[in-house]
């Protein structure tokens, strides 16, 4: 398989996890890198009408897992640990995440993830490590159709 259909598989196989039928997020991967795009929702809304922070969570972690999964297309990978940083509240138009590789061992990645608004402002960062898993990404239906 080239590079370019293990990417276009991870592309597919993110839009189809169940929890982005809430979301509805968009990405697009590269090598080391990925970019996810998501609209706001008021439905992510605390009570004081912005994002709360689960939702800047799953973008960055998710933006960070999948830049490591450009260099990884044999096991399922799962977040180790992940800490975020929420520098801006946004409660409206849409958040962009990008994604990237800082360092990678045999077993594990070091990764990083910015999540912007629409004006292009840092709204969020976040980094961890996250490694390989134990199930085959052969065996998940989603990966493979």
């Amino acid at each position: 398989m080239t590079s370019e259909e293990h990417y276009q598989r991870l592309e597919k196989m993110y839009s189809r996890a169940s929890i982005n039928d809430l979301y509805r997020p968009t990405m697009k991967v590269a090598d080391g890198h990925a970019e996810i795009i998501m609209p706001v929702n008021d439905a992510f809304f605390h009570s004081a009408n912005a994002i709360h922070g689960s939702v800047y969570f799953k973008i960055l972690d998710d933006a960070a897992c999948f830049a490591a999964w450009t260099k990884e297309d044999e096991f399922f990978i799962v977040t180790a640990c992940f800490t975020t940083y929420i520098t801006r509240p946004v409660w409206e138009g849409s958040l962009r995440a990008v994604g990237k590789i800082a360092n990678q061992s045999k077993s594990q990645f070091i990764v990083e993830a910015i999540a912007y608004d629409d004006a292009n402002r840092v709204v969020a960062q976040g980094n961890g490590i996250v490694m390989r898993g134990r199930a085959r990404l052969s065996t998940l239906d989603h990966y493979m159709q």
